[in-house]
């Protein structure tokens, strides 16, 4: 590999914002592989700063480290990953996506209605919940989030 594609662990972080303490946790996770040099210290491919790139946006959608991993793994090892690779993970994340934004924008249009009609509580609302007919079916929040 040439070396002009490695870069130490401190660079890594300093150009994705990631505190090294963080990339070593992903290390351990395996998210991320490093390479040793002869004096035992990390040396990362450059490629791996859009890996990180890829974890923090997938957890700022919402996805697990499981998750991430399962993805990651999808991407070669011992060299950059090509626009091929990353759309495989793309359609492989993009139907979860899709479910969560569903989730997430009947729960807005659901909350928004119930908030609106003023009492605040599904066990005295007649409108979606007369007579707490939805307490026989077990507890939560089923008419939002379902």
């Amino acid at each position: 590999m040439d070396g002009n594609q490695l870069i130490s662990i401190g660079t890594l972080s300093e150009r994705t914002g990631v505190s090294v303490s963080a990339i070593r946790f992903y290390e351990d996770k395996g998210l991320l592989q490093s390479l040793r040099t002869s004096g035992n210290q990390r040396r990362f491919m450059r490629s791996d700063i859009r890996r990180i790139s890829f974890i923090l946006i997938a957890q700022k959608l919402g996805l697990g480290l499981a998750e991430i991993e399962r993805e990651l793994a999808r991407l070669p090892q011992g060299r950059t990953p090509t626009k091929a690779d990353w759309e495989k993970v793309s359609r492989s994340i993009r139907e979860e996506l899709n479910e969560r934004i569903s989730l997430l924008e009947r729960t807005r249009d659901k909350l928004d209605g119930c908030i609106g009609c003023g009492c605040l509580s599904l066990k005295k609302c007649r409108l979606y919940n007369p007579e707490d007919e939805a307490g026989a079916s077990g507890p939560g929040p089923r008419f939002v989030l379902g």
